[in-house]
């Protein structure tokens, strides 16, 4: 089964991409902090983390100058959090399991995707 779940690294400036006012789990409220989503895949025998992928407010992806200064590529586009699968390509059909932090997307609980 491939788990996503999202954890928030608290920042003091804002060059870092990514970097926003948003809520995060770690301080458990509104933080200046880097969101980033990671895929785990688990199974009876064992776990491995197998992909993550920095969470990128419209804040930021639609500020060209400021992604450039942090070395965000030109391609890459806003997705939401719940959009922002790491790995699921690799799923190839295997169940998933989104885990977000209580009151996170308006959200408590578990979605799961097969």
């Amino acid at each position: 089964m491939l788990i996503f779940d999202e954890t928030g690294f608290i920042k003091k400036g804002d060059a870092s991409a990514g970097v926003a006012r948003q809520y995060t789990g770690t301080s458990g409220k509104v933080d200046n902090c880097q969101v980033a989503v990671f895929a785990a895949y688990a199974s009876r025998t064992g776990r491995a983390l197998i992909d993550r992928e920095l969470y990128l407010p419209k804040s930021w992806t639609g500020d060209e100058q400021r992604s450039s200064r942090a070395g965000v590529p030109e391609t890459r586009r806003f997705a939401t959090k719940p959009d922002t699968r790491p790995g699921a390509e690799l799923a190839g059909g295997t169940p998933a399991l989104v885990r977000p932090e209580p009151g996170v997307h308006g959200e408590s609980g578990r979605r799961q995707y097969s």
